[in-house]
């Protein structure tokens, strides 16, 4: 980026200036350069901008600006897909707020007790942050007035369409006033989304990263796939196992970068910090020592780097995944420089795969995945490189000196042991003062282990015999069992909502759902699947936590059981399968469904139980308020539990997980 702007540059107040210091941040990224003025001139917005690049703090710090502390009513609404990403925001909106008086923000969300949220809204609020469902619910109770919403927020409103609320939405809308402002920020730009522009913005500003043709230098260029709690333990056994003379490593923000350095220090390595907070001859003397080798590890943000000029870095670490693709050249440009070799190394926890995943595809580069080193990698490393420095000293000559003193020790342990028919040799000697280096070396009763994520390698890159070929599967799928089933209440839509907001996927690449009793099967495709496995292990669906492994090949009985749904019955879904219960299907890849029996949902399938269907935009049946069945349109996936008239048989919207149409 060729002009360097900072937050000061915006017209925003000295206390959000002070929050956004307090958050560690020193300078806006490039979403944020592009969204903050035009919000905070009231017009309307439309920005493309993937997870991670800084677009909650894009739209939220004009948001908070634009706020009127007297006026005590709601005046600004956020969607959002799933209730963690609700949480998330509220947070960064609380954040953002610390030293503005007088000003509130609410997160209202399914699997929360309603109370507790009729109490909040009750107060002064001026931000409501919440669900598509469970904001309707609260419309239709009364305890949500929007007649004096300014501005309106969609955030990630490609996954809140492809999981099926567009419905909902467009009813908020036109609750809304007709004068407030509109944004909307989404990943991508399919037809749907421009036509809510179309259809519920006002002359929209589209605003979209251009991004320069790049120069990557030509380095080994790795990363680590790691937890975010055992970053550091995986950032002091890489530098251990490279031994690099200087290293650079690469934090998003200040409070990260201090953090680092003080565990670092504790644990015997070398290590200084440079950031913004950092007077400029702070900055010049950490630097000195770093280019004279007094420190062998510099940790640094991203705009404090930007003056470092040192030849001879022989490692780049990314601790955090960075927000932008210019900031990982940058950052890795710090090496391999004056015809050097150099080597970067990418620690990425399972929520920031996708961010590199961008990297790698706007930077035109491949970043090849390592394991992470073991404790006896480490250990034996040491032992070469102190074996290495003791043949290069014996090869410089100049031992007369010490000669003596191991003379000395073997004259004097001879003695000792004179009754002893053991004798002291000098290779004994050499073994004792080895034993003392290295039992004494940096790090050695401090290094932690590590629980390898499951599976420990890529499933795309290894095979584990009996659970991904033969996890049943179609071909760029895994097929996973979790432990949640029908008498536990699970539904398709909550396991999809939970997969999709959890795990941060698009909901219409999930497949085959498969109900029983008390399990359930998920075909996931091939690339998410590590990062689901990790990450819904430690999760609950509908307040329950679940057991999640990559599936066994079916028993005899499910195969029977299978083969007697399938002879005939009420058929829908796609040609890639779905939901089974009780002769109905769900299936949410498309396609054709097969012959036999009443079809429904054309090429987006659906699910019928009790009354209720579940569907593509169908006509309501069974007296059950949820449109779903007849009315296909065939133009996708919609997938929605959509929003009827209200009765007395119609089903509540807390579900308990807050996810998928019903939250």
């Amino acid at each position: 980026m060729e002009e360097t702007k900072t937050f000061a540059d915006f017209a925003i107040s000295e206390e959000i200036l002070q929050a956004i210091g307090d958050m560690g941040f020193e300078e806006p990224t490039p979403i944020q350069v592009m969204a903050i003025p035009q919000i905070l001139d009231g017009k309307d917005v439309t920005g493309q901008a993937q997870t991670g690049t800084g677009k909650t703090a894009a739209f939220g710090i004009p948001i908070i600006e634009r706020l009127d502390p007297d006026n005590k009513n709601v005046q600004a609404l956020v969607l959002s897909p799933t209730r963690e990403l609700a949480i998330q925001t509220a947070e960064e909106f609380s954040r953002l707020m610390k030293y503005k008086k007088g000003l509130n923000v609410v997160p209202i969300y399914g699997g929360q007790p309603i109370d507790r949220q009729l109490r909040a809204l009750k107060g002064n609020v001026q931000v409501v942050i919440g669900t598509p469902g469970r904001v309707i619910d609260h419309i239709k109770r009364g305890t949500l007035h929007l007649d004096s919403i300014k501005m309106f927020i969609l955030d990630e409103a490609d996954q809140m369409l492809d999981m099926g609320f567009r419905d909902d939405i467009e009813d908020i809308f036109r609750d809304t006033p007709k004068d407030r402002q509109t944004i909307l920020f989404s990943a991508t730009m399919p037809q749907p989304i421009l036509e809510i522009t179309r259809r519920f913005q006002h002359d929209p500003h589209f605003l979209k990263i251009t991004r320069k043709e790049l120069t990557v230098p030509q380095i080994e260029q790795t990363y680590i796939e790691v937890r975010e709690r055992d970053k550091l333990e995986a950032l002091c056994r890489t530098l251990d196992i490279n031994n690099p003379e200087l290293a650079l490593v690469f934090c998003n923000t200040k409070r990260t970068v201090d953090d680092l350095m003080s565990r670092m220090q504790a644990r015997g390595y070398f290590v200084e910090a440079l950031h913004g907070d950092m007077k400029q001859q702070q900055r010049d003397r950490v630097m000195a020592r770093f280019r004279a080798g007094t420190i062998e590890v510099l940790i640094a943000t991203d705009v404090a780097a930007r003056g470092i000029d040192v030849d001879d870095v022989d490692i780049v670490f990314n601790y955090d995944v960075p927000q932008d693709v210019e900031y990982y050249v940058h950052r890795i440009g710090r090496t391999a420089r004056a015809g050097r070799a150099g080597k970067s190394v990418t620690f990425v926890a399972p929520r920031e795969i996708y961010k590199l995943r961008d990297i790698q595809r706007y930077a035109k580069i491949q970043i090849a995945k390592t394991p992470l080193p073991t404790l006896d990698d480490v250990a034996e490393m040491k032992q070469q490189i102190f074996l290495d420095k003791v043949r290069d000293i014996m090869a410089a000559g100049n031992l007369e000196t010490y000669l003596p003193l191991v003379e000395q020790l073997l004259e004097t342990e001879t003695e000792t042991d004179s009754e002893s028919t053991a004798e002291v040799t000098s290779i004994q000697v050499a073994a004792a003062l080895l034993k003392m280096h290295l039992d004494s070396g940096k790090n050695a009763s401090q290094s932690e282990d590590i629980k390898p994520l499951q599976p420990s390698a890529s499933i795309s890159e290894t095979f584990t015999p009996g659970t991904v070929e033969s996890s049943g599967a179609e071909a760029g799928m895994v097929r996973f069992r979790i432990s949640l089933g029908k008498n536990q209440q699970i539904r398709p839509k909550d396991i999809v909502g939970a997969f999709a907001g959890e795990c941060d996927i698009p909901g219409s690449s999930i497949g085959r759902i498969d109900l029983y009793n008390n399990y359930s099967y998920v075909d996931v495709p091939l690339e998410h699947a590590n990062l689901v496995l990790e990450v819904m292990g430690s999760k609950t669906i509908r307040g329950q936590e679940l057991e999640i492994s990559i599936a066994a090949p079916r028993t005899a009985e499910e195969e029977e059981h299978e083969r007697d749904r399938d002879k005939g019955g009420d058929r829908r879904g796609g040609s890639s399968g779905g939901y089974r219960s009780g002769g109905s299907s769900y299936g949410n890849r498309g396609g054709s469904s097969s012959s036999g029996g009443d079809r429904r949902g054309g090429s987006s399938g659906g699910y019928r139980s009790g009354g209720s269907s579940y569907g593509n935009r169908g006509g309501s049946t069974g007296g059950s308020n949820y449109r779903g069945g007849d009315r296909s349109s065939g133009s996708g996936d919609r997938r929605s539990f959509s929003r009827g008239s209200s009765g007395p048989a119609a089903p509540r919207r807390d579900s308990g997980h807050g996810f998928y149409g019903r939250d």
